[in-house]
């Protein structure tokens, strides 16, 4: 099990919410799509980190800063004496490096930024922040390709690259590295842990306001907004999902407090919020069973 489990940003989270509640720009279902599809490819890797039986600590999303310079890491695996880091990609399709210019092309010629430039970058931030904290120790940085899918075509031989066709291998090969951790190496988790930044201050997220989102619970699995209640169970009239209400309302309450976290939970709000929840005291119980009760009568709100 990571040290530091993986978890959906909350950009991502949000943009999730919003891309079924409202019409977003091309752009930012652009960078939603492309969010969405970074962090499956880094679950896929994850569940191969899973698997290794050596002694390590596995430490997944890290944001740091050094010298007012943000940099990310999508996986981080200490053993004793040695750091390897990883940088994930999900690309797919064919693509191909430009010789002269080590510029990466998806075919026929569409740019997208190098991650081996990227992880040269992360590698010289890596070695800056560890001496700062007083470690000096090898790091091997690899960029992962991880799905079976991509091709890439004039590639360096020497390139620090894992194509999805080594994973396997690789790993093997993690795993048979001779490895006892000790207390310093549980410092130095402990450490990258406490500098980690848990949101990009230069995060931009699209205007939305309450008014302006689409209302209605939406299926869990597919996000179509036919659901149809039937006494204790909502109904996916599309993929035929079904779930309990109370478990509906409280995945939209969720929803609530992820995008607008300064609003009051009340009766009221997740009503108008849930629209096909027919009593209003259904979505009072369900409050007073999950959430603790603030004020009384028209003032009540839960947190």
């Amino acid at each position: 099990m990571a040290y530091k489990p993986r978890f959906e940003s909350k950009e991502l989270k949000i943009l999730r919410v919003l891309n079924k509640r409202m019409m977003l720009s091309e752009k930012d279902k652009q960078h939603f799509f492309t969010l969405k599809k970074g962090f499956e490819g880094e679950v896929m890797f994850d569940k191969l980190t899973e698997e290794l039986q050596c002694e390590c600590y596995i430490l997944n999303d890290l944001l740091f800063k050094v010298n007012n310079t943000l940099f990310q890491i999508d996986s981080l695996i200490i053993t004793s004496g040695r750091i390897f880091f990883y940088e994930i990609k999900n690309f797919e399709g064919d693509y191909f490096i430009e010789p002269n210019t080590n510029r990466l092309y998806k075919k026929p010629k569409k740019e997208y930024n190098n991650p081996l430039l990227q992880l040269i970058r992360s590698d010289s931030l890596l070695r800056q922040l560890l001496q700062n904290i007083g470690y000096n120790l090898p790091i091997e940085a690899q960029v992962v390709f991880i799905n079976p899918e991509f091709t890439l075509y004039q590639a360096p031989l020497d390139s620090p690259i894992i194509f999805p066709t080594q994973l396997n291998s690789y790993m093997r090969k993690l795993d048979a590295i001779p490895s006892k951790l000790n207390g310093k190496d549980k410092l130095l988790a402990d450490k990258l842990i406490s500098l980690h930044i848990e949101e990009n201050p230069y995060t931009v997220l699209p205007h939305y306001e309450f008014k302006k989102l689409r209302k209605g619970i939406t299926c869990a699995v597919c996000d179509s907004f036919s659901i149809h209640v039937n006494g204790k169970i909502c109904k996916c009239g599309v993929c035929g999902h079904e779930e309990l209400v109370t478990v509906a309302v409280l995945r939209n309450v969720s929803e609530i407090r992820l995008l607008f976290p300064e609003m009051r939970i009340t009766t009221n709000l997740i009503y108008d919020w849930c629209m096909v929840i027919e009593l209003k005291r259904t979505i009072k119980r369900i409050l007073v069973r999950n959430y603790k009760q603030i004020g009384v009568r028209q003032w009540t709100y839960y947190e």
